[in-house]
C-alpha cells in the first residue's frame, strides 16, 4: 500500500514537471513569436515608404478603379506589373475600403509582412516538437533565423515599398507552414491536401520565378505515396486552374506568355558578374555570411542529437529504391530539403539575371527560404540531474552560444546604415533604393505620389502639362528643371490633342496625372517599343533599355520638324524612325496591344505570343531599316 501511494505521487510529480516544462516551453515560444512579430512590424514601419515601382502598380488599379481594365495607359493593353497577385489583391481592398491608395498598399504590405514571420515561427516549430526531437529536458524554440530576416536593412526597406516583396515572404511561410503539416499528418486528409496544391499553383502568379517553388512542392505531392489517383488528378486541376486559366487570358489580352516587364528586363539573360557583384553587394556590408555559418552548425547539432528512431510521416524502408524515395518525400527531413533546394535555385537564377538595381531586393526572397528551417532553433536545457560532462549539456551550451551570437549580430547588423554610398549610382548601378528617394524628395518617409512631386523634374512637368492645354508630348532637359513639350500638328480638337510624358520615373510621373496623360518610359516597362528593343550589354542592370525619343516623336504623331522638336533630336533620325516603324513585325506588335479586343484578336495574340515574347529590333533607325529591308528614305552617299 505503502509503496503503492509512493509511486503514484511520484508518477504525479513527473506529470506536473512535464507540464511545467510544456508550459515553459510554449511561454518561450510564444514570446519570441510575439517579440519578433513586433519587431518586423516596427521595423518596417519605421522605415516606411513606397518606392517609384510601387506606385507603377497603383496606377494600374487606378484603371481598373476607373473601368479602363489592367492597363498602365488606358486603350494599350500592356502588363506592366510583375506580380499579377499582388496588383489585384492591392485592387481588391482598395474597392473595398475606397480609401486612398497608397494608405491601402501601406496597411496590406505591414500585415503580410509581419504575418510572413509569425507563419515562418509556427511552421519551423512543428519540425522541433516532439517527435524525433522529443527528449529530456526543457526545449526552448528559440527565434533565430527570423531575426536574421528582420537585421538586414533592405528586408523592411521593401516589407513597405509598395512592390510584392512582402506577399511573396508570405507566400514562402505559408507553404512552409502547409508543407511541415503535410509531411507530419499520419493521412492527410483530401482538403488540406488540396488546399497545399492550390497555394502551390498560385507560386507564378505571386511573382512569375515563384513557378520553381510551386512546381517542386507540387511534385513531392503528387510523387508521395497515400494518394489516390483521383485525388492526384483533382490535385493537378486544383493547383491549375487560376494560373493555367490566367496564362491563357493573359496570352489573349496582352499577346505575351508573361509580364512586359520580363520582356524589357530580358529575365532570360545571362549576366553573371553582375549577379555575384550583386550578391555581395547583400552580404558584405552586414557580414550576413556569419550567422548563415551560425545557424547552419546550429542545425546540425540539432540534427544529429534527434532521436533517429522517430519520424514523422510515411518511410518505407523496405522495397525498390523508387519506392524508399517516394515514401521519403512525405518526411520532414524532403520538406527542409526542398524549400532549401528551392532558395538555391532561386538564388542561382538570380544571379545569372544579374541581380537588381535595387539593393538586397530580389535576393530576399532567396535570404527567406535559407531562413525558414531555422527560423526558430531549438535550445534543449538538459535537466538538473543531467548537467555534466556529456552529450546533452554540450549540444545545450553549443546551441546557446549559437543562438546569442545570431542575436549579437542581428543587433549590430539592424543598426547599420546599409549599404555604403547607397545613393550613389556607381559602376555597379545598385543604389539603397529608399535611402535614394528620401535623399532626392527630402521626405524621410515618401508614401503618397504627391511627396514625390518635390523630386527634381516632378512638379515641372506638372506645372508643363497645366500650360500648355492644346497637348503635346513632353521631353524633359538635362538640366532636371525643364520639360520640351512637341506639340501636336493642326488641327487641335476643341479639348486639346492630349498629352504624353516621355519619362523613366513611371510610377511617380504617373500617379501625378491623370489617366488621360500617357506616360511611357524609354525602358519599356509600360511601352513594348522600347521593351522589345535590344538589350545593352553594358547597359545599368534593370535599365538596359533605351529608347531614342525620335521613336517617340514619331509614334505619338507630334511635329517632326524643327523649331518645334528639341535641338537635340535629328530631323534625318525621325524621318528614320518613320520608316522603320513600318516594319511588318513591328506594326503586327503595335497592333496586338493597341487595336480593339475582339474575338479575333484574342485568339491572333494567343498564337503570336510567344514570337512576340523573343521578338527584338534594333533602336537606332537606320539600323532596324537594314535589319527589316525597308527602303531607305535617303540614298547612301556615292563612294
Amino acid at each position: 500500500m505503502v509503496g503503492d501511494a509512493e509511486e503514484s505521487g511520484a508518477a504525479a510529480e513527473r506529470t506536473t514537471e512535464r507540464h511545467r516544462k510544456a508550459i515553459l516551453s510554449r511561454v518561450v515560444f510564444l514570446g519570441g513569436v510575439a517579440i519578433s512579430a513586433l519587431l518586423m512590424f516596427w521595423g518596417a514601419w519605421e522605415r516606411r515608404w513606397i518606392a517609384d515601382d510601387g506606385l507603377i502598380v497603383l496606377r494600374t488599379v487606378r484603371n481598373l478603379l476607373a473601368g479602363n481594365g489592367p492597363v498602365f495607359n488606358s486603350g494599350e493593353r500592356v502588363e506592366a506589373n510583375t506580380s499579377t497577385a499582388w496588383t489585384y489583391i492591392v485592387y481588391a481592398f482598395s474597392w473595398l475600403s475606397q480609401a486612398r491608395l497608397e494608405y491601402v498598399v501601406l496597411t496590406i504590405a505591414l500585415i503580410l509582412s509581419t504575418a510572413a514571420i509569425v507563419l515562418a515561427m509556427f511552421g519551423t516549430a512543428r519540425l522541433y516538437r516532439g517527435g524525433s526531437f522529443a527528449g529530456g529536458g526543457t526545449l526552448l524554440l528559440m527565434p533565430a533565423g527570423v531575426l536574421v530576416y528582420i537585421a538586414v536593412p533592405p528586408a523592411r526597406d521593401f516589407a513597405t515599398s509598395g512592390l510584392e516583396s512582402c506577399l511573396v515572404i508570405f507566400w514562402i511561410a505559408l507553404l512552409w507552414l502547409l508543407l511541415v503539416r503535410w509531411s507530419q499528418a499520419a493521412t492527410p486528409s483530401t482538403t488540406s491536401v488540396l488546399t497545399l496544391a492550390f497555394i502551390a499553383g498560385m507560386g507564378p502568379l505571386v511573382r512569375p520565378e515563384l513557378a520553381i517553388l510551386g512546381v517542386l512542392s507540387l511534385a513531392m505531392i503528387f510523387l508521395a505515396p497515400g494518394l489516390s489517383w483521383v485525388v492526384r488528378v483533382a490535385m493537378v486541376f486544383v493547383a491549375g486552374i487560376v494560373p493555367v486559366g490566367y496564362q491563357i487570358w493573359r496570352m489573349g489580352y496582352y499577346a505575351l506568355p508573361y509580364p512586359n516587364t520580363a520582356v524589357s528586363k530580358d529575365a532570360g539573360g545571362a549576366k553573371w558578374s553582375q549577379g555575384f557583384a550583386y550578391l555581395w553587394n547583400l552580404l558584405g556590408p552586414y557580414l550576413l555570411w556569419l550567422p548563415l555559418v551560425f545557424l547552419f552548425a546550429g542545425v546540425v547539432i540539432a540534427w544529429r542529437g534527434r532521436d533517429k528512431d522517430i519520424e514523422h510521416g510515411v518511410r518505407h524502408t523496405e522495397g525498390s529504391r523508387l519506392t524508399r524515395l517516394r515514401g521519403w518525400l512525405r518526411t520532414q527531413n524532403a520538406v527542409v530539403v526542398f524549400v532549401l533546394a528551392s532558395g538555391l535555385i532561386l538564388g542561382l537564377y538570380s544571379l545569372r539575371v544579374g541581380g537588381d538595381f535595387m539593393h538586397g531586393r530580389v535576393l530576399l526572397p532567396v535570404l527567406f527560404c535559407f531562413i525558414v528551417p531555422v527560423a526558430v532553433i531549438p535550445v534543449r536545457i538538459p535537466d538538473r540531474a543531467s548537467w555534466g560532462r556529456n552529450r546533452e549539456s554540450s549540444i545545450f551550451l553549443a546551441m546557446a552560444f549559437l543562438w546569442a551570437g545570431t542575436v549579437v549580430w542581428a543587433f549590430f547588423a539592424s543598426n547599420t546604415t546599409g549599404m555604403p554610398e547607397g545613393v550613389v549610382i556607381g559602376r555597379s548601378g545598385i543604389v539603397d533604393e529608399r535611402a535614394f528617394y528620401v535623399l532626392n524628395t527630402g521626405h524621410a518617409h515618401p508614401i503618397r505620389a504627391d511627396d514625390y512631386l518635390d523630386y527634381p523634374r516632378m512638379r515641372a512637368m506638372v506645372q508643363t502639362i497645366a500650360d500648355t492645354p492644346d497637348g503635346g508630348l513632353l521631353i524633359p532637359s538635362a538640366d532636371y528643371t525643364y520639360w520640351f513639350v512637341v506639340p501636336p500638328p493642326l488641327p487641335i480638337p476643341e479639348d486639346g490633342a492630349g498629352h504624353t510624358v516621355y519619362f523613366l520615373n513611371l510610377g511617380m510621373t504617373s500617379m501625378n496625372v491623370g489617366l488621360d496623360v500617357r506616360v511611357l518610359d524609354q525602358m519599356g516597362l509600360a511601352y513594348p517599343l522600347a521593351a522589345h528593343t535590344e538589350r545593352l550589354d553594358d547597359g545599368r542592370i534593370g535599365h538596359d533599355k533605351a529608347l531614342y525619343p525620335d521613336w517617340v516623336v514619331v509614334d505619338t504623331g507630334m511635329i517632326d520638324k524643327h523649331p518645334w522638336m528639341p535641338g537635340f533630336l535629328d530631323e534625318e533620325w525621325v524621318t528614320e524612325a518613320r520608316v522603320a516603324l513600318t516594319c511588318p513585325e513591328t506594326q503586327d506588335l503595335l497592333t496586338s496591344y493597341r487595336s480593339e479586343l475582339t474575338w479575333p484578336r484574342f485568339k491572333q495574340n494567343f498564337k503570336d505570343a510567344l514570337h512576340f515574347a523573343s521578338y527584338r529590333f534594333e533602336r537606332v533607325p537606320a539600323y532596324e531599316i537594314q535589319r527589316c529591308n525597308l527602303e531607305p528614305p535617303f540614298p547612301e552617299p556615292a563612294k
